[in-house]
């Protein structure tokens, strides 16, 4: 076959594909063997339709072609004798044997042999090779993966996995230039030609109105299928006056057409001529050669599917999954290693509220504008990591507010920033809030922001906010839960345009310009996209978006090619390009998780580039290759769905994090422009004031690397080495500057250790009670901080909100304010279940989801995982024994969770095939902690036998462990807990026993700061690190509550129990658990055996627990120097 002909059949491959006939799709790659369907060939197998599977495969290979082959049929045919024996379908499985697999005995006579003995054995995982088969799916999931491999590698197949770039329809484009070129061998050409059918040549009729000869019987010209070609005066290059819409916004602005010809009219997105009314035309000059600008064909065929406007016919076939460029936009260049994305962290800023908005100043690109979810705004100067502007959210002119807006914010003061943005030239800003206004700020350089307008928009929220020049004129485009857009003049602020239509609250708008006409989409959350001229004439589009419910549109950054992002309400989201000539999607970019943990958000850069923040990561997509480019975490601490933003080179990404802050990606010319700007504001602070310790934070474990092998014990302020402990991050050491004075103000005195004996010395608050409960023996605050979750020793679990109110503007849990013990409308409890045991006996464990949406815990019985909304039980599984006693999630996977058990295993178990992958056995004794470090990619395991264990995350094996060194005289119970914590660098880790607080350093297992109580005092029942790292609460038998310096472990607070709890508890009453706010380093909780659940915080006037104590001999204690246990750098407390 030619090279022509070969083409030939790639394009009716294409043409099929398009028009859905998909069985003929693949009977055609078989039967040609040009292309192996690669999706097809998995959906298949996944399906285990093993016949369609070798049928498939025998268009392109033969068993015995090579031994790649040989391998492919094999897997194939085990795969099914196996499920066979699985269903105990004996029959079955002999018939396999004998018709399918003895073709291989002739190659390996003692593998057929072995085959064989399976039929001898009740259950085939008797076999020793294939104990760890799981179930079906799993097994063809993972055989899948080997058959990929063997594929890729098979020099009959390699070669034929990748379809040719083709543009969409290039057949029907070819047909319709062909018909072009007939069109103008006419003797006598129509301005508006007929086509009927494609049998014979086109001819224009006579003169006198006689029509060229057509077939007798032609169905086409009958039938009129809508799927055949169009007249050709119904696409453009012959119309008879020029063209109304420039052509890129036609197939959006086109009302029902007026043409009575089926193949136009027909279908939901009929796209064809324009006829919008003269008052809309916007004349262009006809192009030079008409004949040249080809219709795509697209529009002509919608009438044979009807479907709404969402993912068009190429999108979910198998053909348009593989990565396939699109001519004409973007770079050609050949694609490379992606180092031009920002993926380095640059920088890590402390916002203090959830951002829900950011964007960088047009031209002063390091200037980052940030929106949050309490009404804040923020501007940072990355380079320097310097807030310069802070606002909380105030009206203000009340008494020009509308009624309603002035009740709303009586009746809840609680108020969110749904969008900020800056103007073209960065002059303004404007900042929509949820509740009916927005606000303009005019910027002037540096510090200086002025209100500049303030406009109470639209009744409800207002959802979207952008800035544009319609007749060349700044204006301010709304949209709100009113289910309206509007336009505002931005120097006065008066109303210009209001946009009905949407039956929807408008989730967000569009503006743009294209060959001089202004319009803007906009996007309502039952899914409709409309499209509108500044004319008051209504909207010319009306079209469902993939995704539906909350869809935002937006541009590459040269204005050519258009995208919109869109999550529905059960979590699926979508990207995709859109063909604006036709209003139908051009392709859909693939790499999300099956359901959204949050309405996902997306950026553009660089013309090249798409990201969006999804699956606690940010994922990268070339604009050319439906499939996902990279993905990355940041190094951890991304909410399920983060906020982003670029600035307008590409060379930094804002991306929010889920303990309030930020953190800014860079590439190459990113860091050069901090660094750059870094350097400047040192050199300009240097002649005031004397310069502050700085570390770079790039890299967590590279900084705390870099500190161990500098010696930071060598410097002489107590803050470094703090810093250095925490690997730099710029929070931490924006949040330890002010200590720098009070610490060396405090060398001067004599230092005295801070006793709180009395309720009034701090804050503290015990939580509504629950007679049900006995004593809490799990305590957590949620990740966003506005709530505790605890398990009790009955197996109950308690839920404490705290809401939004006058006192409490931001939400958060706080000692100040009671929350509410919560529960679902149903009033159901999260109870686990207990077995046959006593609760009271077993060991309670829980972990909770990043973000907060469900909870897995057991109290001695089954594993359950309950919904945190509903308290509804979603599973249960692993019924003892063993029992579990320890819970972890992997941090990078969910579904991944590592399990401690009372037999002294550690079972990782994969929740989504319901599989244990592997089973670690290094303790002699019930695994007590663990702790993953998503830096290193270990995990760290504790047990009642006091060893530490760690486990490299990659192949589960045992690298390294460790026996705790108790001090003499004192004799841990028989099966006291040790628990583990990361440190915030995750290089170190917190190590709890009731004998002793211990730092160790994870890759050597080093002690590196121990503590252990006086031997007459009380054992330790628990400790945490504080959410910064820089502070250990323990709690004590006692009942009483140390607060150390985690740096060196010094004491330098101490709660006495007469401090919370009244005369009248009983002396036995203690914390059995302690829990840190995740934002808030003064928080903390504790959990008591009497039931009850209490809140710390120190008193507003002193804002932190004690004074540090003095550094001795001048020089502060850090990690990376510290003495190992038994040396000096070992302490016992003062209690």
């Amino acid at each position: 076959m030619s090279s022509l002909s070969r083409e030939l059949v790639f394009l009716i491959l294409q043409f099929l594909d398009e028009e859905k006939f998909k069985e003929t799709v693949h009977k055609l790659e078989q039967e040609s063997g040009f292309f192996f369907n690669m999706k097809h060939f998995e959906d298949e197998v996944h399906n285990g339709n093993w016949d369609e599977v070798e049928k498939y495969l025998s268009g392109f290979t033969k068993v015995d072609d090579n031994r790649y082959s040989m391998k492919i049929f094999f897997e194939i045919r085990k795969q099914k004798y196996l499920e066979a024996l699985d269903k105990h379908d004996r029959s079955k499985a002999v018939e396999i044997l004998v018709n399918d697999l003895k073709v291989f005995a002739t190659f390996n006579e003692e593998l057929f042999k072995e085959i064989t003995q399976l039929l001898t054995l009740e259950n085939f995982r008797e076999n020793e090779q294939l104990s760890k088969y799981g179930d079906t799916k799993s097994a063809r999931a993972i055989m899948l993966v080997e058959l990929k491999k063997l594929i890729e590698a098979n020099p009959l197949l390699r070669d034929k996995l990748q379809f040719p770039n083709l543009k969409n329809s290039r057949l029907r484009t070819l047909i319709n230039q062909s018909l072009n070129w007939q069109h103008q061998l006419c003797k006598n050409p129509r301005s508006n030609p007929d086509i009927k059918t494609l049998f014979v040549d086109h001819s224009c009729g006579q003169p006198n109105g006689a029509r060229a000869p057509s077939p007798a019987n032609n169905p086409l010209g009958s039938l009129q299928k809508a799927g055949g070609f169009p007249p050709l005066g119904a696409h453009g290059p012959f119309q008879p006056t020029p063209a109304q819409v420039p052509a890129p916004l036609a197939g959006w602005m086109s009302n029902p057409s007026t043409v009575t010809h089926p193949a136009v009219s027909g279908g939901a997105i009929g796209l064809g001529p324009s006829s919008i009314p003269a008052a809309l035309k916007h004349p262009r000059t006809p192009p030079t050669n008409p004949s040249v600008d080809y219709p795509s064909g697209d529009s002509d065929h919608v009438a044979k599917r009807t479907r709404p406007m969402g993912i068009s016919d190429e999108v979910n076939l198998p053909v348009n999954v593989l990565p396939v460029p699109f001519q004409g936009h973007g770079h050609s260049q050949a694609f490379s290693a992606p180092d031009d994305l920002p993926r380095a962290v640059a920088r890590v800023l402390n916002q203090g509220s959830s951002p829900m908005s950011m964007d960088f100043h047009p031209a002063q690109q390091t200037l980052l504008l940030v929106g949050t979810n309490i009404g804040d705004i923020a501007l940072w100067e990355v380079g320097s990591r310097e807030q310069l502007v802070s606002k909380n959210f105030k009206v203000w002119d009340v008494s020009a507010c509308s009624m309603p807006l002035q009740a709303a914010l009586v009746k809840d003061p609680a108020v969110s920033v749904n969008r900020v943005i800056w103007s073209p030239d960065g002059s303004l800003f404007g900042v929509a809030y949820s509740r009916h206004i927005v606000q303009i700020y005019s910027y002037h350089g540096g510090e200086e922001v002025r209100q500049h307008l303030e406009i109470d928009a639209h009744t409800g929220g207002v959802n979207d906010i952008a800035f544009s020049h319609p007749n060349k004129q700044l204006c301010v485009i709304t949209c709100g839960d009113d289910k309206t857009i509007k336009v505002w003049d931005a120097t006065n602020g008066t109303k210009q345009y209001t946009f009905e239509g949407h039956e929807a609250p408008v989730y967000s708008i569009c503006p743009h310009y294209k060959e001089n006409i202004q319009f803007i989409f906009s996007t309502a959350v039952d899914g409709k996209i409309k499209a509108w001229l500044y004319d008051n004439m209504g909207s010319r589009v009306d079209y469902e978006a993939p995704g539906c419910w909350c869809t935002t549109m937006a541009y590459s950054a040269d204005g050519t090619r258009l995208f919109s992002c869109g999550t529905s309400k059960d979590g699926k989201s979508f990207i995709v390009e859109w063909n604006e000539s036709e209003g139908a999607v051009k392709r859909t970019y693939q790499g999300f998780r099956k359901r959204s943990l949050g309405v996902v958000q997306f950026d553009t850069t660089k013309n090249r580039y798409l990201a969006a923040g999804d699956d606690f990561s940010i994922k990268f997509w070339d604009m050319d290759n439906v499939q996902p480019l990279t993905s990355f975490d940041a190094e951890g601490g991304l909410p399920a769905s983060p906020r982003i933003r670029f600035n307008k080179d590409g060379s930094l990404l804002a991306v929010s994090t889920n303990d309030n802050g930020l953190k800014i990606l860079a590439n190459i010319d990113g860091m050069r422009l901090l660094c750059t700007l870094e350097n400047l504001s040192y050199d300009a602070s240097r002649t005031t004031e004397a310069p502050k310790p700085m570390i770079n934070p790039i890299s967590a474990a590279a900084a705390a690397a870099a500190a161990s092998s500098a010696g930071l014990a060598e410097r002489s302020a107590s803050v470094t080495a703090i810093a250095g402990m925490n690997g730099g991050d710029a929070r931490n050491m924006a949040d330890v500057k002010p200590r720098i004075t009070e610490e060396s103000s405090d060398k001067s005195k004599i230092w005295k250790l801070t006793e709180i004996n009395e309720p009034s010395q701090c804050r503290s608050l015990r939580l509504p009670e629950n007679l049900r409960v006995t004593k809490i023996s799990r305590l957590i605050f949620t990740n966003s901080g506005n709530a505790i979750l605890a398990l009790a020793s009955n197996a109950i679990h308690l839920l404490w909100k705290w809401q939004r109110s006058d006192r409490n503007s931001n939400g958060k849990a706080t000692a100040s304010v009671s929350p509410q013990l919560w529960q679902p409308s149903s009033g159901i409890l999260m109870t686990n279940d207990v077995a046959d045991t006593n609760p009271e006996e077993a060991v309670p464990c829980f972990a909770l989801s990043k973000n907060d949406s469900y909870v897995m815990s057991a109290s001695g019985g089954k594993i359950s995982l309950f919904n945190m909304m509903t308290f509804k039980t979603m599973a249960t599984f692993m019924p003892p024994p063993p029992a579990a006693t320890s819970l972890a999630f992997h941090p990078q996977d969910n579904n991944i969770i590592a399990i401690g058990m009372d037999d002294s295993t550690i079972q990782i178990y994969n929740v989504r095939v319901d599989e244990v992958k592997s089973k670690l056995k290094g303790h002699s004794k019930r695994i007590t902690g663990l702790a993953f470090s998503h830096v290193l990619n270990v995990l760290v395991s504790s047990g009642a036998d006091s060893q530490l264990c760690v486990w490299n995350t990659d192949g589960w094996e045992k690298q390294k462990s460790r026996f705790l060194q108790v001090a003499a005289g004192r004799t841990p119970t028989a099966l006291s807990d040790t628990r583990v914590q990361f440190h915030q660098d995750q290089i170190y880790f917190l190590v709890v026993h009731e004998t002793q607080l211990a730092i160790y350093e994870t890759t050597k297992l080093d002690c590196v700061k121990q503590w252990t109580p006086r031997d007459s005092a009380a054992p330790i029942t628990h400790a945490t690190f504080s959410c910064d790292s820089q502070l250990v609460y323990a709690s004590f038998s006692d009942a009483s509550i140390c607060v150390f310096n985690a740096a060196n472990l010094r004491l330098r607070c101490r709660i006495n129990p007469t401090a919370y709890l009244p005369a009248s508890v009983s002396s036995n009453v203690h914390p059995l658990v302690i829990a840190a706010h995740p934002s808030d380093p003064k928080e903390f909780a504790l959990g008591l055996s009497d039931g009850g659940v209490h809140v710390f915080e120190p008193l507003e006037s002193e804002n932190k627990w004690g004074v540090p104590p003095p550094v001795e001999n001048g020089s502060a204690s850090s990690m990376a120097a510290t003495p190992s246990v038994g040396a000096p750098g070992s302490e016992q407390a003062q209690r």
